[in-house]
């Protein structure tokens, strides 16, 4: 299985995916970048919008919250440049916990916080009344319906999450839900954009196998592919 997740791209004759790790100062990004490394990836830190206009495929990561990391973003002018890399350029996008958040139109955090937009719903505070908050450690994820971000991904399979908000979204837009007292919206897609309330760099083997399909995505989406 180890095997099949870190397969060397030019052993299949493919350039490896460069992929920029978005740094808005919203949490460490270390342990995303030494996955997708892992992985075959090229990474690449990115803090300004020049360099996302040059990444192929970015990951928007983030811990903390969603009032601060959005006022970042707008104020840096990365969230402009997000936009225009993934809905402008078509470019793939990975949203991870606060990043998937941040995908959203807004987020009722500490008052109401606007969010990028770009899929269509809002974030809220989960509404439990005998779990407590935050949301910690390993849950069961099940795919909804057939996308291409759980392949090769066993039903039933675990993965790793830590938050006290969640995304409430249309169920177009809903690719993987869990349960902690009521469901969870655990992963989303808009094209090529995909966010994950779980962090996949966490989550062990599956986590891994969840990264090389967006990484894989990247690699097959190009014009020269």
């Amino acid at each position: 299985m180890h095997g099949v997740l870190i397969r060397s791209y030019a052993a299949q004759g493919i350039r490896p995916p460069s992929v920029g790790v978005v740094n808005y100062g919203a949490g460490n990004i270390l342990s995303i970048a030494n996955a997708l490394s892992l992985l075959g990836a090229v990474v690449h830190e990115v803090s300004a919008p020049e360099e996302i206009r040059q990444a192929e495929a970015l990951v928007l990561p983030g811990v903390g919250a969603f009032p601060a990391a959005a006022r970042r973003l707008s104020d840096s002018g990365l969230a402009d440049a997000l936009l225009d890399h993934a809905l402008h350029r078509g470019r793939p996008l990975l949203g991870i916990c606060l990043g998937m958040q941040l995908l959203t139109e807004c987020s009722e955090e500490f008052g109401t916080t606007r969010g990028l937009g770009i899929i269509a719903g809002k974030t809220c505070r989960i509404p439990v009344r005998l779990c407590s908050l935050p949301h910690v450690g390993w849950n069961e994820v099940l795919p909804q319906g057939d996308d291409g971000m759980y392949a090769g991904i066993p039903q039933h399979a675990h993965f790793y999450f830590d938050h006290s908000y969640a995304v409430f979204c249309p169920e177009p837009f809903i690719t993987g839900v869990a349960r902690y007292e009521e469901q969870v919206v655990a992963s989303v897609r808009q094209g090529t954009v995909w966010g994950t309330q779980f962090h996949p760099e966490k989550s062990q083997v599956w986590g891994l196998r969840l990264l090389r399909n967006f990484l894989d995505m990247t690699a097959g989406g190009r014009d020269d592919a």
